[in-house]
């Protein structure tokens, strides 16, 4: 969500002509905190998050759902539970995915990294990776 890394990948894609198309979770920081707004205002921001997650999922889940494969990112800023969750989730689905992280991190990604298909570090790689998959050699 606080870097550009979705759009490498896409750019990317476009500019070697590959036929994907791309979703992905809402990453806009203020819209995905509202996204329960909807449902009557809260005072309280546990339950303002507790709406706003619920509504969030609905959108995860179909996507992840619908999707051939997922790239599920891990910065080192972050603790990024939800792109664990977004992980398990894929694994327990039998949904391929590929993750992006950096070395330093290795340990504390094992198992998210054990149940990936692929680990890259750039995205480069997974781009790499992207145009295999969809070659037809």
């Amino acid at each position: 969500m606080h870097t550009d890394w979705r759009n490498q990948i896409i750019e990317s894609c476009r500019e070697q002509k590959l036929d994907i198309a791309f979703t992905s979770a809402n990453t806009d920081h203020e819209s995905s905190d509202a996204a329960g707004d909807v449902l009557d205002p809260e005072e309280k921001g546990f339950w303002r998050d507790h709406k706003s997650a619920k509504v969030n999922a609905i959108r995860t889940k179909t996507l992840i759902e619908q999707s051939d494969v997922a790239i599920i990112r891990f910065g080192d800023k972050y603790k990024q539970w939800n792109a664990a969750f977004d992980a398990g989730y894929c694994a327990a689905l039998g949904k391929p995915y590929i993750t992006l992280h950096a070395e330093e991190i290795i340990h504390p990604l094992k198992e998210v990294d054990a149940a990936a298909m692929a680990w890259a570090t750039t995205t480069d790689q997974v781009v790499e990776i992207l145009k295999y998959v969809v070659s037809d050699r």
